[in-house]
């Protein structure tokens, strides 16, 4: 592999980017069917695939923490990348035996992996830009690395719907576990290029062992886990959130006793980040519906019917649904899909009648027992990405103009900026359900392109500056810990996402489900405000 030179950024840059691209092509294919396949394969409902798919999402960037912890102390940043990348390869593959056993044990490995795989990587990027010469781009390098994430998550879902419909759900999880080993691979070709950024940090006085912290901190958030899911009734709407939710709570009690026992020099980094991490948790709890609400919208209220003139070509590669009614007229339905009037005088059970023809105009819908090509459900999964593809030389060039005219924000005022445009994304939505009559019409899928453009611009403010923000002003030893701390915040706003999405059912007007999360968005982009001039103040003074 050519690597070109490139005097503003280090060469491990590009296999880094490399090695994320492929892994987050085995992630984000298997994400992009998760949803689907716990639905169509297994039956469950919206509510509890929701809940399913919202506990995994959580545990996979919750477990950052263990492994950002583990390399810090004992194994160091290269180890870890090839163990987690080696552990979520073997549970993507394992992922396609058809047995649900199999299939939660199989999202356990890749937990796990991800755990390793996830901190611990961002942390040797941060690591190549602590030499001075490529410290001033340390936010362009975390937005090129972003992108390479999201060529992996564009190019995937096209790999997906192609090998589910040609070897089914197997076929595409294997697929998955393929591009994380290619991404394994890549990377050791690349090891000399970041060997001396694999640098174990020094403990302090005070810092307590690995043993120590296991004993005080992750035994308490399994017996805390343990109470949420006994315990009678329900707060968070299952046993399952309930024991999430109770899981967090020693870990972030750990964080917290962090800042308590810091020195006076690393508490105000600490107080930086902790509050960057609150806010954060709301906006991934909004963004991180594209797997499951935007999801069900792609499928049951887009309209995806394919162009006559593309469906014989596409008939191998795309889903095909077949009507089972009797007389070829539109059907009159509820907003959640439950019951269809054929006519005055019948109903028929939505078990009988797929969701996706209760919405369609009656001269879209074909005779009985007729065919009908339609886009698959999991391509919309790639309409964030592309934008992000599209819009990170965009965002990043326009950053780059101001700091030359010395007029760049800050990173926290970027952050800033980043919640209040994806508040507007959901507003997109709000309009998508107004024109299409609350589902009883189809909406056209570039309702959907919308609302991801939107909150891509928003996303390319946060996500990555998020991650520039850690790597700069964390505590040297505590680097990625932090690091997982900022994917432990990401893991409490993926189970909330989960929890927000398994409430869809419940509202008759969705245009209110989608005002909720520009709410959320809101109040957060308020925090932030409040809090940005003390932000500002706190991280220049860091970052001289």
């Amino acid at each position: 592999m050519q690597i070109m030179s490139n005097k503003k950024h280090p060469k491990g840059l590009y296999f880094l980017f490399f090695t994320e691209m492929w892994e987050r092509f085995g992630y984000y294919l298997m994400i992009a069917i998760f949803f689907l396949y716990l639905k169509r394969e297994w039956g469950m409902d919206s509510k509890d695939a929701s809940g399913i798919y919202g506990t995994y999402i959580a545990l996979v960037f919750l477990t950052p923490f263990v492994g950002g912890l583990i390399a810090d102390r004992k194994i160091g940043y290269i180890k870890s990348v090839v163990i987690g990348g080696i552990l979520m390869g073997i549970g993507y593959c394992l992922m396609a035996v058809h047995n649900l056993t199999v299939f939660y044990i199989a999202c356990g490995i890749t937990i796990i992996g991800n755990g390793f795989f996830k901190p611990n990587i961002s942390t040797l990027l941060g690591n190549l830009y602590d030499d001075e010469k490529y410290k001033k781009n340390k936010d362009s390098g975390y937005n090129i690395f972003y992108m390479g994430i999201n060529v992996g998550a564009f190019i995937c879902t096209f790999v997906a719907a192609a090998a589910r419909n040609i070897f089914g759900w197997g076929g595409a999880f294997c697929a998955a576990g393929i591009g994380m080993f290619l991404g394994v691979i890549i990377f050791l070709i690349g090891i000399k290029h970041y060997r001396h950024a694999d640098i174990l940090k020094p403990l302090k006085d005070g810092d307590k062992s690995l043993g120590f912290i296991f004993s005080t901190t992750l035994l308490p958030a399994l017996g805390a886990a343990v109470i949420g899911w006994l315990m009678p009734g329900n707060i968070f709407g299952n046993d399952a959130n309930d024991a999430f939710i109770f899981a967090c709570i020693p870990v972030v009690i750990f964080y917290g006793s962090l800042y308590f026992k810091a020195d006076i020099q690393e508490k105000r980094p600490l107080k930086v980040m902790y509050l960057i991490f609150i806010v954060s948790v709301m906006f991934w709890a909004v963004f991180k519906q594209n797997g499951t609400a935007l999801t069900t919208w792609m499928d049951s209220y887009t309209n995806r019917n394919l162009p006559v003139a593309i469906m014989p070509t596409a008939k191998s590669l795309y889903q095909i649904d077949t009507i089972k009614m009797t007389e070829k007229v539109r059907p009159l339905l509820d907003e959640q899909f439950r019951t269809i009037r054929v006519n005055k005088d019948s109903v028929m059970n939505y078990l009988d009648y797929p969701s996706y023809f209760k919405n369609l105009d009656c001269d879209k819908i074909p005779k009985k027992n007729g065919e009908i090509y339609t886009l698959p459900t999991e391509l919309s999964q790639s309409i964030n990405p592309g934008w992000v593809i599209l819009l990170t030389p965009v965002v990043v060039g326009f950053f780059a103009m101001l700091r030359r005219k010395g007029k760049e924000p800050t990173t926290p005022s970027k952050m800033a900026l980043g919640l209040f445009i994806s508040a507007l994304s959901p507003l997109v939505m709000v309009w998508a359900v107004y024109y299409c009559n609350n589902g009883m019409d189809k909406a056209s899928l570039w309702w959907l392109i919308g609302t991801y453009g939107v909150i891509t611009v928003g996303e390319l403010c946060l996500s990555p500056m998020g991650l520039s923000l850690v790597s700069k002003i964390s505590p040297p030893r505590l680097t990625a810990l932090m690091m997982g701390g900022w994917f432990l915040s990401t893991s409490i706003g993926n189970k909330f996402s989960g929890i927000l999405a398994a409430t869809w059912d419940n509202y008759d007007n969705k245009a209110l489900y989608f005002l909720v999360n520009t709410i959320l968005l809101l109040f957060a982009f308020a925090i932030m405000l409040l809090m940005l001039k003390g932000l500002n103040r706190v991280f220049k003074e860091l970052t001289k």
